[in-house]
């Protein structure tokens, strides 16, 4: 199999030629990644030559209005669906909010939702408010030993046929197992229900095979997953039409403005189209000559990530697991879960984390938005966890810098 080609992978991001940032290593890659130069490029390019309103007859205007368009055509392609199925937005957060308004006005009276108690708080928090307007809110509980979100519980919660909605993770921020998607979707479409996947914390990892997954609606981060500060929504043209329109009463019959109430940011989505190139050139790197669709080259790239995130994230897992002193949240084996690692310890982390920071390692402490499943764990708000997140572009040697610091703060 072939094997990511790392120095070729940190050439494409700027930050890893950074004086300032030399001899530190980044661990908080969950919070936000670093950006690839070519969205860097594409943002720096718009700015100078393209920031005008788009769409207008005049050269300049019609440029940005083009790359906009690209991005959004470009991204719709890898993940396998039609281009106006992507929706681009301020933020996750954002995004998933203008959704349950959505909903609120279109679920019945007697109709129920399913939400998890895995979830950051941006995708369960809007969803159980809709109990406020008369929605059943049913919750789908995690395991308060592992974290483990069983889809053997989901299935009572379907039983009656009144849910229409399942909203879940693809994988939690602080829990990091990789959830079934694929299993659940199916389980929530034989049910009548649409299915809601938070994938903030997956994307990064390599962007989704819709077809694959069966999900109706898919949110994630352009942030996180090497672009500018945008929320991205896959809304598959079902759910997208069967829900009211959140947009400009004129914009109703566009699906990819069904979901925008506000004008989005033109830079920042014409951008965006840069993490399609940053895919092609990893693909077009390790596997020369070899044409594939855009889903096919997003497929192999994805493996690629995958498969050098495993390794790098055995050693570190066997080296908590073997410690006393904290407890590993979530899977202890690599293969199943997401190269995000939260421990919690006997005192606060965030301080840890400050001290992990003399040693060059930059990483995380605190609840990280996720409270209700560290409430569920059992892992007390005040002390929260340590979290040490990375992603395709970090090094076997920053992996062994971080032990090393571990070994010597806690």
């Amino acid at each position: 199999m072939t094997a990511l080609d790392l120095a070729f992978t940190r050439a494409q991001f700027p930050a890893f030629a950074e004086p300032s940032l030399q001899g530190q290593a980044f661990f908080e890659n969950a919070g936000g990644s670093y950006t690839c130069t070519q969205v860097i490029e594409r943002l720096t390019r718009f700015y100078h030559s393209r920031k005008v309103q788009p769409y207008a007859p005049y050269p300049a205007s019609q440029l940005g209005g083009a790359e906009m368009d690209e991005a959004r055509a470009r991204l719709a392609a890898l993940m396998g669906v039609e281009t106006d199925e992507v929706s681009f937005g301020p933020s996750t957060s954002q995004n998933t909010y203008v959704l349950a308004q959505a909903f609120r006005q279109w679920l019945a009276p007697g109709a129920a939702i399913v939400v998890t108690n895995q979830d950051h708080e941006a995708n369960t928090g809007v969803w159980r408010r809709l109990a406020d307007t008369g929605t059943e809110v049913r919750e789908w509980a995690i395991d308060p030993v592992t974290g483990h979100l069983d889809p053997a519980a989901l299935a009572p919660l379907l039983a009656d046929g009144k849910v229409r909605l399942v909203a879940f993770p693809h994988c939690s921020n602080v829990v990091g197992e990789i959830n079934p998607v694929a299993e659940i979707c199916a389980m929530a479409r034989a049910a009548g229900a649409f299915t809601c996947v938070d994938g903030v914390s997956y994307a990064p990892h390599g962007f989704p095979d819709m077809p694959a997954l069966g999900a109706d609606i898919y949110l994630f981060s352009a942030y996180k997953t090497y672009g500018p500060h945008q929320g991205i929504m896959v809304i598959r043209r079902q759910a997208g039409f069967a829900l009211p329109n959140q947009g400009h009463v004129f914009n109703g019959d566009t699906l990819f403005k069904r979901f925008t109430p506000a004008g989005p940011d033109h830079a920042q989505v014409a951008a965006c189209a840069g993490m399609a190139d940053y895919v092609d050139a990893l693909y077009a790197h390790h596997f020369p000559g070899q044409a594939a669709t855009p889903l096919a080259r997003n497929n192999a790239v994805h493996d690629l990530m995958r498969a050098h995130e495993r390794r790098l994230t055995a050693p570190l897992l066997e080296y908590l697991a073997a410690r006393n002193d904290l407890r590993l949240i979530g899977p202890r084996r690599a293969e199943g879960r997401a190269p995000t690692v939260a421990v919690a310890l006997d005192r606060p982390a965030l301080p840890v984390a400050t001290a992990l920071a003399d040693h060059g390692i930059m990483a995380g402490g605190g609840n990280f938005y996720a409270v209700r499943p560290l409430a569920a764990l059992g892992v007390p708000a005040a002390q929260g966890v340590l979290r040490l997140s990375f992603v395709h572009y970090t090094s076997a040697d920053e992996v062994a810098r971080l032990i090393a610091a571990l070994d010597r703060v806690l």
